[in-house]
């Protein structure tokens, strides 16, 4: 074997085991950080510097899994469709916030009434309400 071609294997076991492990570390988290007005459609943590506190759905702020610490974690802002903060312990994982207390910020899809685009006319529209449909 020439020194070449043991420096060839070198370099390719060596980039080999560099895959394995970025692979092994494939468990990568995106954050999405909303700034400016808050819209329906738009979800994600809300970052508020240097601006008033937004309204809010709930008082409290809201926590699914409470971790001990030394140090008590500052509340986040989110903001989510309603179902989500109604049923928050089934969908924290998606905003990586099941461990940490959430105030989740009102928009106009919180209101009684609210039509998103495309509402309001699906697959039921002007059909008649009767015995058998």
């Amino acid at each position: 074997m020439t020194i070449e071609r043991a420096v060839t294997r070198a370099l390719v076991s060596a980039a080999i085991a560099l895959g394995a492990a970025a692979a092994g570390a494939a468990d990568v988290r995106v954050g999405v950080s909303v700034s400016g007005e808050i819209a329906p459609g738009v979800y994600g943590r809300v970052d508020i510097t240097n601006r008033p506190a937004p309204p809010l759905v709930y008082a409290q702020p809201v926590i699914i899994v409470r971790q001990q610490r030394t140090a008590a974690m500052s509340p986040i802002y989110m903001h989510v469709p309603p179902g989500h903060a109604k049923n928050w312990s089934k969908h924290c994982q998606r905003y990586n916030a099941c461990n940490q207390p959430v105030y989740f910020v009102k928009s106009a899809e919180y209101e009684p009434g609210y039509k998103g685009p495309g509402k309001g006319a699906g697959k039921s529209a002007g059909k008649a309400k009767g015995k058998g449909d």
